[in-house]
């Protein structure tokens, strides 16, 4: 039919490397952790005990402000991400950079238990925490900020951005319906045998899609998309980095928010920042890298965890080592 145009393809899905997304355009499959039947991350074995110490260090200096990230300035209008193009400033000089630090909510997380419906309490409460950080995060600038919806999923089922679960994937934000997707237990299965007791490893995964939907609020996302887009596989690969390393400073500038009512000990801050560590994507081919080593995925969650500024979490201007 004369003017008929065809409907739009879906739009690609955002997670961490180690839950493994659809598979849709610009979103290569990823793979989970390579861990021992004990939880070990395999293939770092020669930074272990350092990256030990580097984190306990970084925990007792939380008070630092040296980020890896470029400070940010005012620029883009925060608000949705729909509709229209977006300019290089929506994410190089965003608004939401000079909101400052984010206000400790008292957020208190509950203990996680083996029983039926405990991993859906933890996650709606830290949901809720989630949803009042950041709702006043963008009334800084007086910018609205809609929650995203969420599916905390037991059994298999669809969203507009594929099916799920897709084989070895626990967690998903998809920008279409803006709506995180968690399975309850992939969380655990994919987590490599992480113990119900290290929350903060838990937590992580949640803000970090968090952190997308925050991108997709402030309009960071559809710049993001765009340049993949239009990127050979390289550039569309950095351009996929940036977005998957910020929100993970956004996760860590949460849980340092909260780290004195969540609570975040010493053995939460080290098991988060391993578990993270393991989760780099170094070993894949170039072509498939498009989340970030194990250094900088780690390095951004401290980033933010430290920093007490959302500018120290601008990776559109870092150096491309820092987004390697």
């Amino acid at each position: 039919m004369a003017g008929h145009r065809p409907p739009p393809p879906p739009a690609p899905p955002y997670g961490p490397p180690a839950y493994r997304p659809p598979q849709y355009r610009y979103v290569p499959a990823r793979r989970p952790p390579r861990r021992s039947a004990g939880g070990t991350v395999a293939g770092v074995v020669g930074g272990l005990t350092s990256l030990v110490v580097l984190a306990i260090l970084a925990f007792s200096v939380l008070g630092g402000d040296g980020g890896i990230g470029g400070i940010g300035g005012i620029g883009a209008r925060p608000g949705s991400a729909s509709g229209g193009g977006a300019p290089r400033s929506a994410a190089t000089a965003n608004k939401l950079y000079t909101t400052g630090a984010l206000t400790p909510v008292r957020c208190a997380l509950p203990r996680i238990t083996p029983a039926a419906g405990s991993m859906r309490r933890f996650m709606d409460v830290l949901s809720d925490c989630l949803d009042t950080s950041w709702t006043r995060q963008f009334a800084k600038i007086d910018a609205r900020f809609d929650p995203p919806k969420r599916v905390f999923w037991e059994q298999s089922g669809r969203s507009p951005c594929g099916t799920y679960p897709s084989p070895g994937a626990s967690a998903f934000y998809c920008p279409a319906n803006n709506t995180m997707y968690v399975g309850l237990r992939h969380i655990v299965e994919t987590s490599g045998g992480e113990p119900l007791s290290h929350f903060a490893v838990f937590a992580r995964v949640i803000a970090h899609e968090y952190g997308h939907h925050v991108q997709d609020r402030a309009g960071i996302l559809l710049y993001g998309h765009e340049e993949m887009e239009k990127a050979d596989i390289m550039a569309r690969n950095e351009a996929s980095r940036r977005i998957e390393l910020q929100a993970q400073c956004f996760a860590g500038a949460f849980l340092g928010a909260e780290r004195a009512t969540l609570p975040m000990t010493r053995e939460q801050y080290v098991a988060m920042v391993m578990d993270v560590r393991g989760r780099g994507d170094e070993r894949l081919p170039p072509e498939e890298r498009d989340h970030g080593s194990g250094r900088n995925y780690a390095g951004w969650v401290v980033t933010g965890f430290q920093g007490r500024r959302l500018a120290v979490c601008n990776t559109w201007t870092a150096r491309p080592e820092k987004v390697s």
